[in-house]
């Protein structure tokens, strides 16, 4: 890794470790035990330690108090139970808990929680491309039955190819390196088409690990928007999403460090990253105050530096054979 990516990844996984207690919803005083995304927090948290267990490198040390506190969640029936209090959300948490189980455990409620799934959550009426990619992703990790068509024909329908950018796009990628948005303040998507475009890479290429089924002009199309995005961000300082988008160009087949765009995002969030490891916030204008109670400032800043964390395990891990440009 380069210096800057060192960094961050260092700094990102010591803040999460030691703010384990925010994390777990049954401790005492828990900074996220009365706020909604509690349960969201958790399992954002095990997909960063799932990751981590194929990315390699210098990670499970720093992860290991996350082991252990996701490995003690999973066996609390509890737990589970606090899905049932976002009723929209509720099934997908169940197949993301299923499917993020840690190895090695009773997994008496993992099937449990698996068992209430209905058969209509697990099937395509009524749902979104994006949203079908979703119950895939999770449901063939989970190891559960579905009848979501493949990836392959739900590569076409998804944002990397439908979505179009708002304005035409001139500007030089160099123009990211500056700081620089790359059309003046205009966002080419809006943030819940950068967040679908981040979350379409991730479902079809498995964070990195798998081919996504993009070639040719719809590559092209994605890496493209992607970069126009990623400029975007990093001339407004918004840090979630330009994280999130680094790791769809590298899961797009690019070295995200040595494109002008990637590295002035890398740039951008070392830049934002505290003296204790933490990226405070999702964007420059919605960061914590220095001076908020640590429950505050927890839910400001855990999911993005979280984030964070994740994009520097992504970009260490190495490419596989066909994962060349």
């Amino acid at each position: 890794m380069t210096s800057s990516l060192d960094q961050l990844s260092a700094g990102t996984l010591d803040w999460l470790g030691a703010n384990l207690d925010h994390f777990d919803p049954f401790a005492a005083g828990a900074g996220t035990a009365t706020h909604q995304q509690a349960a969201k927090a958790v399992l954002e948290l095990a997909l960063l330690r799932h990751c981590s267990t194929w990315t390699g490198g210098p990670h499970g040390e720093r992860l290991g108090g996350a082991t252990a506190l996701l490995r003690k969640l999973w066996q609390r029936p509890e737990f589970p139970r606090l899905f049932d209090a976002h009723p929209p959300s509720a099934p997908t948490y169940g197949l993301a808990f299923a499917a993020l189980a840690p190895d090695g455990i009773d997994d008496t409620v993992r099937r449990a929680t698996l068992a209430r799934l209905a058969p209509a959550f697990l099937s395509p009426a009524g749902k979104s491309p994006l949203k079908r990619m979703e119950i895939r992703f999770y449901a063939d990790k989970a190891g559960a039955s579905h009848t979501i068509e493949p990836y392959a024909g739900l590569v076409g329908q998804s944002p990397l190819v439908t979505l179009t950018a708002a304005t035409p796009g001139d500007a030089a990628e160099g123009d990211a390196a500056t700081g620089k948005a790359a059309d003046g303040d205009t966002a080419p998507l809006t943030d819940s088409e950068g967040y679908s475009l981040t979350h379409a890479a991730f479902f079809l290429g498995d964070y990195g690990r798998t081919p996504t089924g993009l070639d040719g002009d719809a590559l092209a199309h994605a890496r493209e928007l992607v970069r126009r995005m990623l400029g975007h961000c990093v001339g407004q300082d918004r840090w979630d999403l330009a994280a999130e988008l680094v790791i769809s160009q590298f899961i797009l087949g690019l070295d995200p460090l040595r494109t002008p765009s990637g590295a002035a995002a890398v740039e951008c969030l070392v830049r934002a990253q505290r003296s204790d490891g933490a990226i405070p916030g999702r964007s420059a204008a919605l960061m914590a105050s220095p001076s908020a109670p640590a429950g505050e400032f927890f839910r400001k800043a855990y999911h993005t530096t979280l984030v964070t964390a994740l994009m520097t395990l992504v970009l260490s891990s190495g490419r596989p054979s066909w994962h060349r440009d």
